[in-house]
């Protein structure tokens, strides 16, 4: 599979060799949406408390007779009915909202991603990304130099300081190391750059 290789200036260089079954892979849509779902559940705290019918302080009395009022019958103000009362079915503190994916799984749906990024020509690769000095103005400037519109997620094999303290203020550049991908960050963007390293890289890592 030949990968764009484009120089400082953004304009193609050459191709780079990739591995068919990382970045040739058919698309898969079930698998996807099951990768990135559980990765997403998996990152709930789970955290959240309702109370209950039990843990609702009010007063076990009842509130006016059975019958001849005319009203609809009650025999508490805690009911999940009544407003301020306990509800049906409430959420525990200790909820558990992860979701278990195999390893084989995760590598294909992840291989998957990037097939479909290099289909729809959003996939880039550059021989090495640096910048002289941490400043967003130069980060800025490079980004536009290579004629990457719209958000961007550049991957090194490496962090360089300076790439990474001069990327923080720009709300649409994301700048990980290819051990810190992860699917929601690959579909997020609208354009991923790949230093030439980060490709060999996932080649050892999910090939």
């Amino acid at each position: 599979m030949d990968l764009k290789l484009i120089d400082d200036q953004g304009q193609p260089a050459a191709t780079v060799t990739g591995s068919d079954a990382l970045f040739g892979r058919e698309y898969n849509e079930a698998l996807i949406h099951q990768v990135i779902t559980a990765f997403q559940a998996n990152a709930r705290s789970g955290n959240r408390a309702q109370k209950g019918r039990a843990d609702v302080n009010k007063s076990h009395k009842k509130p006016w007779a059975q019958k001849g009022t005319g009203r609809a019958r009650a025999g508490q103000a805690n009911s999940p009915l009544w407003r301020g009362g306990g509800r049906i079915f409430p959420n525990s503190p200790d909820e558990n909202f992860s979701q278990k994916v195999n390893r084989k799984m995760y590598r294909a749906g992840v291989a998957s991603i990037l097939s479909q990024l290099v289909r729809e020509d959003r996939l880039v690769v550059i021989d090495s990304l640096a910048v002289d000095a941490p400043k967003t103005r130069l980060f800025a400037q490079k980004m536009k130099a290579l004629g990457l519109t719209g958000s961007v997620l550049v991957v090194t094999d490496k962090l360089d300081d300076n790439v990474f303290l001069s990327s923080r203020n720009l709300t649409d550049v994301l700048v990980l190391e290819t051990r810190e991908v992860d699917p929601v960050s690959l579909i997020r963007f609208n354009n991923v750059l790949l230093t030439k390293a980060a490709v060999a890289q996932f080649e050892e890592m999910l090939g």
